[in-house]
């Protein structure tokens, strides 16, 4: 069998005349396959070349970036131990209103964990602990300080809160307490459990105490409160009761006009009325007393000691 032969034809742009040359076929594949291998690996030292410039040009990118991340968790480690420390001076400053308000101080093991329990960030996070390098170690740990701080935060509110709420209902209480006298005098008889009455002339108890004035003197609420009874009472002449909530009540006796309605609202220092002589009296003075629950107390007991004149 006759081997087949290829013509080759090259016609140059010029104006020369064409050159032809005859192959066989078997080199006309063997120059195709040097050809296709030449190319393929010229593609592929290309390829490897572009590769590694990529793959530099990026671990270059990344080292840029691992760095301006080290600094950033620097900067944000910084700020977390400033807040920390800022934390640490409200925590005493707490502790020091929770003593005022009359609160037992916080256990210092749960001051330091805080509300929420441990820090568990999230369930596989030792095994992504694993896989990050330094950086991502450090972000983690950033991230359970900061964890604990909050949780430290939402403790301290929740304590000033409390503590707050205690001041507030001791200032109310307060404001109830009758802590200054109710009229200028001097104190004529005391509260006592037996007393010879210079008008009935038996021996009584003496269920408040009683403050010698000029007729007229003024008398004045010395509690916020709300005014219970107006009026004439057997004995005690012409009264007045207010009632200052927590169960605290006082009255005033013997006045000579009164300057107040039942259910009007009181502050300390208001006006009640006037000292008088009325009911079962012997002159000017006013009979003060201070009803806890119902059963009477010493009045004096709540007086400041510096408005108390004898």
């Amino acid at each position: 069998m006759a081997h087949r032969r290829w013509t080759v034809i090259v016609v140059p742009h010029s104006a020369s005349s064409s050159k032809s040359v005859s192959v066989s076929t078997t080199v006309l594949k063997l120059v195709v396959g040097v050809a296709t291998v030449v190319t393929a690996s010229a593609l592929a030292a290309a390829v490897s070349v572009l590769s590694h410039g990529v793959d530099v040009t990026r671990n270059h990118q990344l080292e840029r970036e691992n760095a301006v991340l080290a600094r950033e968790l620097d900067r944000l480690g910084g700020r977390v131990g400033s807040l920390s420390d800022t934390l640490a001076l409200i925590s005493r400053r707490d502790q020091e209103i929770r003593l005022v308000a009359g609160l037992e101080p916080l256990d210092p093991d749960v001051r330091r964990a805080g509300i929420g329990g441990p820090a568990g960030l999230w369930p596989e996070r030792e095994e992504l602990l694993s896989d990050v390098g330094a950086n991502g170690r450090r972000a983690f740990g950033v991230h359970a300080d900061l964890d604990a701080l909050i949780r430290r935060a939402n403790l301290i509110a929740t304590s000033f809160k409390q503590a707050g709420d205690s001041l507030q209902s001791q200032v109310q209480r307060l404001a109830a307490m009758p802590s200054i006298m109710p009229t200028s005098g001097f104190l004529s008889s005391r509260f006592s459990s037996i007393r010879y009455h210079p008008i009935l002339h038996e021996n009584r108890a003496h269920e408040g105490v009683d403050i010698t004035a000029p007729y007229g003197t003024e008398v004045i609420s010395p509690a916020g409160g709300r005014v219970v009874k107006v009026g004439w009472e057997n004995g005690y002449g012409l009264a007045i009761s207010v009632d200052h909530g927590y169960g605290i009540e006082t009255r005033y006796a013997h006045l000579s006009r009164t300057a107040v309605a039942v259910g009007q609202v009181l502050r300390r220092g208001d006006r009640l009325g006037w000292v008088g002589n009325t009911g079962l009296s012997i002159g000017p003075h006013l009979h003060y007393e201070v009803l806890v629950n119902g059963r009477p107390t010493d009045p004096l007991r709540y007086v400041m000691p510096h408005a108390i004149a004898d």
